[in-house]
């Protein structure tokens, strides 16, 4: 009898000690996967992983943005959840997230979308400099695609005139788009924008969708402040393209020479030779100066028919200009803001 109980202490014991052993271990295990392991930032609750990263690149990445307390246990869950290739994208995470809910979410590919908006732009390199900056595509890839003679062609323009592909504004994407998909989705866009009402009246205007944006470009470029006034500086160079006149356009000779610092249009400006030189030959430029806002394009498409053939900024440096019918009237402004220039030694 005695023996029969000391078996039984014993095995009670080895049965406590074995319950005790698997306790530790499923709360460790436990743990592990779902205790609190993270800690994110109210301000930049934000992580952005990287095309081609690697569980490792991305663990480094976590923990260089304080955001992963325990490495280890982290890695420990990865390999049970046999998560080895984070999905690239933008992910907004939740301060407390344990590691089961951290590994779900990169390998969901739920990632946030990036609002892309892009403005003032002139040229390919501010363009591709602009959505660099929003998105991982590459700057300089995107620079190379905006130049590229085949790419301008299978979408249907030239190298001066591709840039019109590109319509300013906000765009909801992915962080992770590549270059190529972003020329896709402007293309895409682009073909939304030109309704069959808007491309009627193009040509009603005997131009192209192209000459629309590049005239579109001057005129912002002429009123960049109020766009109240873009209808009537469009109907302006309208009435000088259907006389044959030249467009005699400053902000074309200060596009030409690529200093945009200038305030004050020089004969030495006037006298260079460029195909954007729009004093020196006729007709519109080659490409847009800007790239015009939806506001100017349809401006232009909007004109206001009136007969004016010249303007000049107003000598109050309001924004606004003086509109003439006749050179004599123009000349009696074109004094008056000269003065005015003159008066605040704005002499370049």
């Amino acid at each position: 009898m005695k023996k029969k109980n000391k078996k039984l202490k014993i095995g009670g014991v080895i049965f406590l000690a074995l319950f005790i052993g698997a306790a530790y271990l499923f709360i460790g295990y436990y743990g592990k996967i779902f205790s609190v392991n993270t800690s994110v930032s109210k301000t930049d609750p934000y992580v952005y992983v990287h095309t081609g990263a690697t569980l490792e690149s991305l663990t480094d990445q976590l923990i260089e943005q304080e955001i992963l307390i325990d490495k280890k246990s982290f890695l420990w869950v990865a390999d049970q959840k046999s998560f080895n290739i984070p999905k690239p994208g933008k992910y907004k995470l939740q301060d407390g997230m344990n590691n089961n809910e951290l590994i779900n979410l990169l390998r969901s590919g739920s990632q946030e979308p990036v609002q892309l908006t892009f403005n003032t732009i002139r040229t390919a390199e501010d363009l591709a400099g602009k959505v660099g900056k929003q998105l991982e595509a590459d700057s300089i890839e995107l620079l190379q695609m905006l130049k590229s003679k085949e790419l301008a062609a299978k979408y249907g323009f030239n190298t001066k005139t591709f840039m019109t592909l590109f319509i300013p504004n906000t765009y909801e994407v992915y962080w992770n788009t590549s270059a190529e998909d972003f020329v896709k989705r402007m293309a895409r866009e682009y073909k939304a924008f030109w309704t069959d009402t808007r491309k009627s009246k193009a040509q009603a205007l005997n131009l192209s969708q192209s000459e629309i944006s590049i005239l579109a470009s001057i005129v912002q470029a002429e009123q960049s402040e109020h766009r109240d006034e873009r209808p009537k500086v469009a109907g302006l160079y309208i009435n000088r393209i259907k006389k044959k006149m030249k467009l005699q356009s400053d902000p074309t000779l200060i596009y030409a020479t690529g200093d945009f610092t200038i305030k004050r249009v020089l004969n030495k400006h006037i006298e260079m030779d460029s195909p954007y030189n729009t004093y020196k030959y006729a007709g519109l430029p080659p490409g847009p100066i800007n790239l015009p806002e939806i506001s100017s394009i349809d401006a232009v498409l909007n004109y206001d028919k009136h007969d004016y053939i010249y303007m000049c900024a107003k000598a109050d440096f309001s924004g606004y200009h003086n509109f003439a019918r006749s050179f004599f009237q123009h000349n009696a402004y074109a004094k008056a803001y000269r003065n005015e220039l003159n008066k605040r030694k704005i002499m370049k």
